[in-house]
Formats: structure tokens, C-alpha cells, sequence
């Protein structure tokens, strides 16, 4: 690390802290040369591969749009939205990977949403599992009021959303 104000390269970390959120880290140095003393912040960058290909920087604020709609009308606050997409934010760093399909960041925000409201969890799962019949919605419910949670859940719903879609009796 370079001394913003000798230019030097000898220097030394005096404090390391991680923000509220977990996502930074702050650093105070100090330079060996010229004892002066600066801080520093490091993040980790998470992409998010979006369909089309294009790569960009994980955005908090599209998760909150997005579940926003979804809990339209519900007693759900700005702040328990802020708190939902630093969940989402930290599971999906919590995976170790630098670059994440946009499709699992979909997924990422199921659970977290289905604890904070049951109905606007419907509303979202609706739309990004693309329900197309009143049988669809009934297996989900069926679900929610079972109590199945986490990723198991999704794996269950998976199954019987595509045995629920497939009514000719082909379904496995």
C-alpha cells in the first residue's frame, strides 16, 4: 500500500475493523517513512451474470425493487427490505464465488423473503417460477403451510411445480 502523502510503500496496519454489514473492511495504517496516518476500506467484488451474458456489479437497490413490489400492501418497511437484501447480499458471499448467475440470486431471496412475509413471498415465487395455473399457486401454499423452509423447500417445490405443470399423466 502506497502512503498518499510520502508515496511510500513502507507501511504498516495499525487497526482492521469489518463495517455493520460485513461487507468492508477498514483499514487504519500508518507509513513507516513519514509516520503519517491514513485509512483505507477494501470490498470484495460480487458480479452477477445476468441472462443476456452481460456482467455487472451486485446491486442491493435492484433486490429491494424488486421485492418491493411484491410486499405492495403488506406491513413490510423500507427497513426489513434493507435488511432482506443484506441477507440475500451475505448468502450469496457466503458462497465464495466472485461471479453469480442472476438466476441464483433470484433464488437467494426466497427464503429470506418467505420468513418476512408469507404473501409477498407468494407474490415474488409467482412471478420467478412463472405459476401459469391455480394449481401451481395451491402445491406453493401447500408448501408454505407444511412450514417446508431453505433450499430443500425450493428442491420440493421444483419437483412439484414440473409434476404440477404436467397434467397428460406423463409426470414421474
Amino acid at each position: 500500500m502506497h502512503c498518499p502523502f510520502c508515496r511510500s510503500e513502507d507501511t504498516k496496519v495499525i487497526d482492521s475493523r469489518t463495517n455493520d454489514d460485513g461487507t468492508q473492511v477498514r483499514r487504519r495504517r500508518q507509513c513507516v517513512d513519514c509516520s503519517r496516518r491514513f485509512t483505507t476500506t477494501e470490498n470484495a467484488m460480487l458480479l452477477v451474470i445476468k441472462r443476456n451474458g452481460v456482467v455487472e456489479s451486485f446491486d442491493r437497490s435492484k433486490i429491494i425493487n424488486g421485492v418491493r413490489k411484491a410486499c405492495q400492501g403488506r406491513p413490510v418497511t423500507e427497513a426489513d427490505l434493507a435488511v432482506l437484501a443484506q441477507r440475500v447480499e451475505e448468502a450469496l458471499r457466503l458462497e465464495g464465488l466472485a461471479e453469480i448467475d442472476a438466476h441464483d440470486v433470484g433464488l437467494a431471496v426466497l427464503t429470506p423473503l418467505r420468513e418476512l412475509d408469507e404473501v409477498a413471498y407468494l407474490r415474488y415465487a409467482s412471478v420467478y417460477r412463472s405459476f401459469d395455473s391455480l394449481e401451481d399457486f395451491e402445491a406453493e401454499i401447500s408448501l408454505l403451510r407444511a412450514g417446508l423452509v431453505g433450499d430443500s423447500a425450493a428442491a420440493y417445490a421444483a419437483e412439484d411445480f414440473i409434476s404440477v405443470g404436467d397434467r397428460d399423466g406423463s409426470a414421474s
